[in-house]
């Protein structure tokens, strides 16, 4: 039975992707992290005694911390937090209950963290439309929630990239990029390695509204017609980027919650 300082799997998994999600900490042993190198989405590594230190950026955060079982070290590190007043918990069971839960899990080499930061750094072309929103929506929902968004002109992508230690995406000749028919979301979930039902039904939607290929989704178009809407209502790329946060969180939503739901008036009686 789950106590009331932990967090099951399956609670953990519904914060997953969401605004909700709290900061998440791994704070396994180097020894298991290698036997390992995956992270749950959003985690952080860091190491148990040391804590202390992330107590500043902490307060006011819901926390979970896991270990390799959830037991002393991550248990031990959640205490030390609640010493100071930070609303922690720790995952029942650990990395080892989500992985045998098959929950999804990241490839940590995949994640571009900048040298010298915490975070990672992404630049791409400004103006964006579809992928150029889609990807860092992904990014912090999934991979790294302070990750930081460059939007720049398309003739200085690569050049911002070296001078600034940015990763580029969504522009030619680069590894975060198209590949075949596939849009560059669909290039992020493969790399990272995270696959549920839900992502590939917004993969499908975003690569055909991205690609023109609105066969692919009954739903391409509609959101093709809302990112051009978005894109005429912001000049500030960041600003549409915050904006178009909320589209894809209710996309995300709809796809795992709600994508066999219908609507029509006499519903609205109900």
């Amino acid at each position: 039975m789950t106590s009331p300082t932990e967090i099951s799997v399956q609670q953990l998994s519904r914060l997953i992707g969401t605004p909700h999600c709290p900061v998440i900490i791994d704070v396994r042993i180097d020894d298991d992290f290698a036997d390992a190198p995956t992270l749950i989405p959003t985690a952080r590594r860091w190491r148990f005694d040391n804590i202390e230190a992330l107590v500043p950026a902490l307060l006011d955060k819901s926390v979970v911390i896991y270990c390799q079982k959830g037991l002393k070290i991550s248990q031990g590190a959640a205490a030390i937090l609640r010493t100071f007043s930070v609303d922690a918990e720790t995952l029942e069971g650990g990395h080892f209950a989500w992985r045998d839960a098959d929950a999804p899990l990241v490839h940590a080499n995949k994640i571009p963290i900048a040298e010298g930061k915490s975070h990672s750094v992404w630049v791409t072309k400004q103006r964006p439309k579809i992928d150029r929103i889609a990807c860092p929506w992904f990014i912090q929902r999934f991979i790294d929630p302070n990750a930081q968004f460059l939007f720049v002109a398309p003739s200085q992508v690569q050049l911002v990239a070296e001078k600034f230690n940015a990763t580029p995406f969504d522009v030619p000749d680069v590894f975060w990029t198209h590949r075949g028919d596939q849009c560059t979301f669909d290039t992020m979930l493969s790399e990272f390695g995270l696959q549920s039902d839900a992502l590939t039904k917004m993969a499908d939607i975003i690569r055909g509204a991205d690609t023109n290929c609105h066969n692919l989704a009954a739903e391409c178009e509609g959101l093709l017609a809302i990112s051009l809407g978005l894109s005429r209502m912001y000049k500030n790329d960041l600003e549409q980027l915050d904006a178009g946060m909320l589209i894809y969180d209710a996309l995300y939503r709809w796809a795992r919650d709600a994508s066999n739901e219908r609507h029509d008036s006499s519903q609205d009686d109900k």
